[in-house]
């Protein structure tokens, strides 16, 4: 069962997302929030499997609150899968930067949402590889703000060669069945190397990686999918 906390200051988007949720038999809607700061506060109480995230919200915005739970200790197998309206993207990249684990557009289907909360809680970040380079081309490039929730200037030389082919496909936005077919290899065998990774570089999760590989030049923006 995935524990789910909603988070939305618009009353009519939470009771939405509350009814489409309830109603999926993997899905616990654990509890609701209006702002980042009660997000933060109901994590630390619920401890959710996932943290449903809006961006623009009073008090503190999504942003913010996603920095404050991804560096909480006791929050350390929370993952947050952000809600954009795409307008900005540049938000996202923040987003992702401050340790969400995807995003996923506020006019999405609502099948599409259940499969994107279901494929974080499995450990995917929810980056398609045409999402993945426009945006990183956009604004991940070098002299781009620094974050510190993002593990930047990371010592890439512990990581194996084959860790570093497999790097290079998260950031292409590859999922571990596509890692193991395009390296011959065993999903499960991807899984671990990913993991791997994620260890050595102190990644929070897929999202971090792919962040890491653009800012370090592992892979560039342009680079063939």
């Amino acid at each position: 069962m995935i524990s789910l906390l909603i988070v939305d200051d618009q009353s009519l988007i939470r009771t939405a997302l509350v009814a489409l949720l309830s109603e999926q038999t993997d899905i616990d809607v654990v509890g609701v929030a209006t702002n980042g700061l009660e997000a933060i506060a109901a994590t630390r109480e619920l401890h959710p499997d996932i943290v449903l995230m809006d961006i623009r919200m009073p008090e503190m915005d999504g942003i913010a609150a996603t920095a404050n739970i991804v560096a909480d200790p006791s929050a350390a197998e929370v993952r947050v899968l952000v809600l954009t309206t795409f307008e900005d993207d540049e938000n996202v990249i923040r987003a992702l930067q401050a340790g969400a684990s995807g995003f996923i557009g506020k006019g999405a289907e609502p099948e599409a949402l259940v499969q994107a909360i279901r494929a974080v809680h499995q450990g995917e970040s929810l980056l398609s590889p045409t999402a993945t380079r426009a945006l990183i081309d956009r604004f991940i490039r070098p002299g781009a703000a620094e974050w510190s929730t993002s593990p930047t200037r990371v010592d890439l030389a512990q990581l194996t060669q084959r860790e570093a082919e497999v790097l290079a496909l998260v950031a292409k936005g590859r999922s571990n069945a596509e890692i193991a077919e395009h390296l011959v290899i065993s999903p499960l065998t991807a899984k671990t190397h990913v993991n791997r990774i994620m260890t050595k570089l102190h990644a929070h999760d897929r999202a971090q990686l792919v962040i890491v590989a653009y800012e370090s030049g592992v892979i560039r923006a342009g680079d063939p999918g």
